[in-house]
This record gives C-alpha cells, structure tokens and sequence, in this order.
C-alpha cells in the first residue's frame, strides 16, 4: 500500500474504495459534486454500499473515494469528490474537485443540492450547466424540505435548467433508484445559458475562440480565464504553448480594464439574479416563525459572552470527564489491572515460556518490550479505550452541528495567530488523530495558513490517546491539571502569534456553511465510532506491534540502551529520574506511546506531582509521531518538516526545564 494510500485510509476508516487525487478514472466515472454538508458521501455510500465517513462539516472529503454501483456496470466508477462552492476553486480541496471535472473521462456529473437551500446552492448548478457536461441534479434532504413545508416544483425546474432533477434522501434511499435509473440514460447537455452582461460576453466570446475542445466547454473554461483562475491558464500555457497564451490573456486584461469591477463581480451578480427568479419560479415555502429555541441555542454558542464558557463546559465534560475520567480511568483500570496485569499477560508469559524454547524470541513475545506485554497490552488496555471514548464524543459533536459554530466563535482569536475559523477542523481533530488532522491542513486555503497550522498541530496539540492517559495522570492533582493546561495553552498561542508576525501572508478570511443545530442520531454516532475504532485496529494496532519489534532489534543490538543514555541527561535536567528516558523514547515510535509509558512509571510509584507535571508538559510538546513526520514530510516537504521537527524538539525540553525551574522557585503552585 503507498503511503498515500495509506494516509487516505487513515483519514476516511472503514471503506475499501480506492482514493487518488490524480489517478484517471478505468472507465466512465459518476462526479457527486456539490457544496460541503450537503450530503454527497452520504449518497456515495448509498450508491456503492460502501462507506465513507460522513460529517456535517467541510474537510471530511479531502481527497477522491471512489466506488462502483452494480447496476450501473462494473466498468463506471462513483467518485465522491470534495466540496466546493463554485467552479473557481480557493481551498486546495476545492481545486481536486475543480481537476476531476477537467480531467475525467466523466459520464455526467450528479450535482447534489440541499433541498432548503436552493437559492444558494443553484448558482453552482448553472456553471456546472455552463461546462458542456451531461449534469443531472440530485434534490437531497428532501424529507427536511417537506418537513419545512418547502414545496418545490420539480418538472418546472427540470425544464427550465435542461437537465434531471430528481428528489432524494441519501440517509434513507429515498430517490436513489431513480436517480439510478437517470443516470443510465446518460441525459444530453444542457442547452441552458446566463448571460453576464455585453462587456463580459464579448470577452468571453474572444477567449473561447482560441481555445480547443476540451472536456469542459471553451466558454466555460473562458469565463474561469476572466476572473483569475490559475489553475486554468496552466492549462492553456500547457495545451497552447506561451505566445498563444499571452494573446489569450491579454483579451482578459483589456476586458478587465474596459469593467469598473473585477468579471467575478459581474459574474457572481448574473448567476444571483437568475438564481432568485428560478427560485421564485418554482418554490414555495411558508411563512413561518423561526424555531425560538434553536435561534436562541445558535446566538449563545457563537456570541463570545456565552460561547466561551460553553466552550469550557465542553471540554470539562467530553474531554476532561468522559476520556479522561472514565476512558483513561474507569475502563483503563479496568483492561489494564484485570483483564491483562492478572489475566492475559500471566498467561502469555508463561505458555511463551512454555513454547517457544529460544530466549531472544521469548522476549519479543512475552518480554518487557514485548508485542504481548507491552505493545498489545498498551494499544488495547491503555490507549484503545481512551481513543474509543474520544471517537464517541467526538461523533456526537459532529452530529449536532456544533464543530461550525466553534469556528464561527473561534474566527476572531484564531487570526491573531495567522488563522481563521475553518482552522477549528484541523486543530480539533488533532485532539483525535493529529496524523489525520496535518492532512486535513489542506482544506485551508493559503499556504501560510497550512503552515502554521502544521506547526500548531505538532507542537501543542496532544492526540486523544496521549491526551486521555495524561488526563487521568493529572486528574488528582487539580493544580498540577491547570499549571498542564496553561503551560501548553501559552506555547501555542505564543508559536501561533509569532509565526503569524514571521511568515508572510495575507490576513486569512473566512466563511463555512452552518448546518442546523440538530439532536445526534444514535445511528450516525454508532457508525462514525464503529468506523474509526475499525480504522484504529487496522492502523494504529500494527504500529503498536511495529514498535514493540523495533525496540526489541533496538534491544539486542544495544542501539535502544544507547538512545537511553542519550537522553537521560535531558531528562535529568527536567528533574526526572533516568527511567523516564524511556518514555521520552517511546513518544518517538508514537506520542500515545510515549504518555503510556510514562503511566506506567507512575503506577510504578517514580513520580512525584511536581516531576508529572514537568513530564506531562514536555512530552505533549515532544516530537510528533512517526506517522505524522510522514504526513508532515509529504504535505509540507521534507526540509520544512524536519525543520518543524527540530523546532518542536529544542521548545519541548526548553519550556520543560522552565516549567521545572519556576515551580522549584513556586512549590506552593502545585499545594
């Protein structure tokens, strides 16, 4: 499996469907497009029987899944492409959309709208009408339009814009086979056209004449020339060499120059005007009174005076309660001391002991850096049970459409640190998976932004595992939780704030959509946990095992006792005793690693508050996990990764030998 393969299957657990970004289609390929939170996974899933992890906010879809739907023929692919708003594409999610419908042997494209949302939604209809590609329109969520009372007329607008429109419901199938069925007819483009005004028109006409035939239509790919896409003069420069380009783009300047506005402008304001009268053409909605309590619910989680503490009571119950009181304690203690310590482990040892008769062997089963008694024991007792509770609460968020409320919230803080609201996706699901999270980086739409969010997200952000375990290291010193808390807090927003001032870049701006506020529906909750618990032992338990064998190779060749030696003296100069070398090493193989090793220490009685304190600090500030540097490395390049690296390295053990020597001068901080 490649690595990005292997990524991919990270990011989006539990399906089979094969992901590439660049890879042409075997066959005839099905586009789902449309803007995020509008159901297109949903409906791939129904199409292919196959699963992708469905969210109610922007980045879930990073790359491409696709799938095959048995009653289309085994040659036409699905394709699930990420969501994008319109045919110019900003965010680098939007650009894999954007090559897709270029560069596919595309069959047609479904557009998938939100039923109650027509009027913002069709705008990107008509400019995927515009491409010259066969276009059907899928109507989803139309059970929450009927539920509205939202009446839309669905031959009128079929006939109107030239192409199917068939209502659905992915959640339940509603719709599905039909839309099957007008899928196998394979509808003609559409004859339907906007026009932009005399002076846009001319410009467009000029363009569209010296370019080829292509697979989107010449006035289409003109119309993204006038307003500034780069990503389609890189296609002229390659089909038509530089002195056709140059002719080309200077019809587009001397258009520019003869408009009082940019041709986006004028663009966006013709697709707004034709929107509203098909609007008001075919759907009728009632005037009704807003739902007081979810306005009121809305208001209080995105005003700062109440957003803040709810923020607070969030983390206090889901984070802070929930993983770390009852996953990294409850069900820990309870794997951990009775399932393995008094059962499993006793076993093992001595039916490996029994067995197998060659020494070095019996310690890499049943040793004390065994698969069985360390790497097993740490992934199933110690971190699976934390990962689990997370992915449930984290599920359950996601399902109430809180996540786009927070970035809404968030907006303003995050760009005194270089970002803006939608960087809230990344940096939440850091505290998940933070090797998921760097990939979801390029759902942002600079490169600064990425950049800084890459580093946040490796310096400051712990994973849920080594979250949970430090948690319920902490949980019984309440001092030593905030001296944790606050300290990394402060590293974060200092890293951000400084490397929003060092690395140029324009101001981020932001926009996301903001699904409904919703009750979570037990069914997507089960299956989104169900689903990344599934990811978790196909990925993440053979990591466990990985590094249990490398430190076993480590061990009889005494390369791991040398690392030992190594950093002993940095541990020792965070007032730590020589054994907590060893945790610090773990951390490399994997960040929950590391915070499981340093649970043992400390069930072992060599810590005190004060040395858990400095321990915990540094190692969620250690370097990130050999997954991540991967991720990093690919995404960002290698140079800037180890660069990254390095940097988070020197600020862990530095503000860890701070912390170390301001609470010597402070004892009574901690009580």
């Amino acid at each position: 499996m490649s690595l990005s393969t292997s990524i991919r299957e990270r990011l989006f657990p539990g399906t089979n469907v094969a992901r590439s970004a660049q890879a042409p289609a075997a066959g005839p390929a099905i586009l789902l497009v449309g803007n995020p939170n509008v159901g297109k996974s949903a409906l791939f899933n129904r199409l292919t029987g196959q699963y992708v992890t469905v969210s109610n906010y922007p980045g879930t879809t990073v790359e491409i899944s696709r799938g095959r739907c048995s009653a289309l023929g085994a040659d036409v692919e699905i394709i699930d492409t990420p969501g994008m708003y319109s045919l110019l594409p900003i965010t680098d999610e939007e650009r894999v959309a954007s090559d897709m419908l270029s560069g596919a042997d595309v069959r047609c494209v479904v557009h998938v709208l939100d039923a109650k949302n027509l009027d913002r939604m069709l705008g990107f209809t008509l400019q995927l009408i515009e491409t010259g590609l066969p276009v059907l329109v899928a109507l989803n969520m139309a059970d929450e339009a009927r539920d509205l009372g939202i009446k839309i007329d669905v031959a009128r607008l079929a006939a109107i814009l030239g192409v199917p429109v068939i209502p659905t419901v992915s959640i339940s199938g509603e719709g599905v086979a039909d839309l099957v069925a007008a899928i196998k007819k394979t509808p003609p483009p559409s004859p339907f056209r906007v026009e932009y005004g005399n002076l846009i028109e001319e410009g467009i006409a000029g363009i569209a004449g010296r370019l080829s035939a292509g697979t989107v239509a010449a006035r289409a790919r003109a119309s993204l020339l006038l307003q500034g896409d780069s990503r389609e003069r890189e296609r002229v420069l390659q089909e038509k060499g530089d002195l056709e380009t140059a002719r080309i783009l200077q019809i587009v300047a001397a258009t520019r120059t003869r408009l009082n506005h940019s041709p986006h402008y004028y663009v966006t304001l013709a697709l707004r005007a034709r929107v509203d009268q098909i609007v008001a053409e075919c759907v009728r909605a009632p005037q009704r009174a807003p739902n007081r309590f979810r306005a009121a619910l809305d208001r209080l989680c995105t005003h700062p005076l109440t957003g803040y503490p709810i923020v607070v009571l969030v983390l206090y119950f889901a984070l802070y309660k929930f993983v770390g009181g009852f996953g990294a304690g409850t069900l820990v203690n309870f794997l951990e001391e009775s399932v393995f310590k008094h059962t499993l482990i006793p076993w093992a040892v001595r039916g490996v002991a029994a067995v197998v008769p060659w020494a070095p062997l019996r310690s890499l089963l049943a040793g004390e850096y065994g698969i069985i008694t360390l790497g097993l024991r740490y992934a199933v007792a110690i971190v699976l049970p934390i990962v689990g509770t997370f992915f449930l609460a984290f599920a359950v968020l996601e399902d109430t459409g809180y996540l786009p409320r927070l970035a809404l919230l968030v907006d303003r803080g995050f760009k005194k640190i270089g970002l803006n609201g939608r960087a809230v996706i990344p940096i939440v699901l850091g505290f998940g998976c933070d090797t998921m999270a760097t990939l979801v980086t390029r759902t942002l739409e600079t490169r600064r932004e990425r950049l800084i969010c890459t580093i946040l997200l490796a310096l400051a952000i712990p994973c849920s595992a080594q979250l949970g375990v430090i948690l319920g290291l902490l949980s019984g010193s309440g001092a030593a939780l905030a001296v944790w808390a606050g300290v990394v807090l402060a590293i974060m927003l200092l890293t951000g704030f400084l490397s929003a001032k060092l690395l140029p870049g324009e101001q981020p701006m932001f926009y996301m959509e903001l699904p409904p506020l919703r009750l979570p529906v037990l069914g997507n909750v089960l299956i989104k946990t169900y689903s990344r618990m599934v990811w978790y032992f196909r990925e993440i338990l053979p990591l466990f095992i990985l590094a249990s064998v490398l430190i076993w190779i480590g061990q009889i060749t005494s390369i791991f006792q040398l690392l030992i030696r190594c950093t002993e003296p940095l541990v020792r100069g965070l007032g730590l005793p020589d054994q907590a070398a060893v945790a610090f090493l773990f951390g490399f193989f994997r960040r929950d690693y590391g915070a499981a090793g340093l649970y043992d220490l400390h069930k072992a009685g060599g810590l005190t508050v004060h040395q858990l304190t400095v321990a915990a600090i540094t190692l969620t500030l250690f370097l990130p996990c050999i997954a991540q540097f991967l991720v990093m490395q690919k995404e960002r390049g290698t140079r800037v990764a180890l660069w990254i690296a390095a940097g988070v390295f020197v600020t862990a053990f530095a503000v860890g030998w701070l912390t170390h020597r301001a609470l010597l001068l402070l004892p009574w901080v901690l009580g």
